[in-house]
């Protein structure tokens, strides 16, 4: 894709999560490392079960003395109310802020150059009243955006790029194998590594305890993960999200969310076993009646 296109994220939300004690209160309770997160860099993150499963995944975003969490918008008051169920004696607040801020992908290949913005992950800056960013987990993604609402497709507009539609981000999105919150992770029963967190700078793994993280190391050290969220090409209309995947008439996954592509074929993620994908397995993967074709992505490790 070479044209520049923003694409309005309405389905995602805004938190503001400010007060002295912001950073040491993220900290012991989401996946990365808060006290990196600064004017010049963002982070991707999670949110999860005391026993390591997946409850709510953000962007942190430094705003002068707060911190902005872009979640999804449909979620965002389950986010606030589990964070304010952990303030304790914090001196914390937590507030909703999107009625005020906007969220945008801005994608296309001289997308992160028309934003004087350098090709590596969470780089960010001030832009029309709020921030633009490499994207944190692949810069390959482009750059997000967390904009005032009035006048965000304006400065966006002005800097060189065209409306562009959800379809065309979920495109680019998916054949890369990047997930998007619940639409592919499944709440309080996904983990973070089958979900490429680790290669997507989603975890830290030097920043101390947080809540899930002994499930998370312990998946990781002793090679625990059986099955990996990866782009599959579908050969026909896209079945619908939570469809079996099967290999051989047996089980072998699952399908998330997805998009059409050009020619009549879909695309979409896919939660599938890693020995499912192994030699001397005579059938093609199936969705329905449809043929389907993973892809390892090029980021993955496994």
């Amino acid at each position: 894709m070479s044209e520049a296109k923003a694409i309005t994220l309405e389905h995602r939300g805004l938190l503001r999560v400010g007060g002295p004690d912001r950073i040491e209160f993220l900290q012991g309770i989401v996946s990365n490392d808060v006290a990196r997160v600064t004017a010049a860099q963002s982070l991707w993150s999670a949110f999860l079960t005391p026993q390591g499963k997946f409850l709510h995944e953000f962007f942190l975003i430094a705003e002068g003395d707060s911190l902005l969490l872009d979640c999804e918008a449909a979620r965002s008051a389950d986010l606030a109310r589990r964070l304010k169920l952990y303030k304790l004696r914090s001196q914390v607040a937590v507030e909703d802020a999107t009625a005020a801020f906007v969220s945008v992908a801005l994608i296309g290949q001289d997308a992160l150059s028309r934003l004087d913005l350098p090709a590596e992950a969470g780089a960010t800056r001030s832009f029309g009243g709020g921030f633009v960013l490499t994207d944190p987990r692949l810069p390959a993604l482009g750059a997000r955006a967390v904009l005032p609402r009035d006048g965000a497709m304006q400065a966006l507009a002005d800097a060189g790029f065209t409306e562009g539609s959800l379809e065309d981000y979920d495109r680019l999105r998916i054949a890369a194998g990047v997930p998007d919150g619940s639409r592919d992770l499944e709440v309080e029963k996904s983990t973070l590594l089958e979900s490429g967190f680790d290669e997507l700078h989603g975890v830290d793994w030097d920043k101390g305890c947080y809540m899930g993280q002994e499930l998370t190391a312990r998946t990781k050290y002793r090679a625990l993960i059986k099955k990996r969220l990866m782009p599959v090409e579908i050969d026909g209309p896209l079945p619908e999200s939570g469809s079996a995947v099967t290999r051989d008439g047996k089980n072998a996954g699952v399908l998330r969310s997805g998009v059409a592509t050009e020619g009549g074929k879909t695309l979409g993620l896919a939660l599938i076993r890693l020995d499912a994908l192994g030699e001397g397995l005579d059938g093609p993967l199936m969705i329905g009646d449809a043929e389907a074709t993973a892809q390892k992505p090029d980021w993955a490790d496994f």
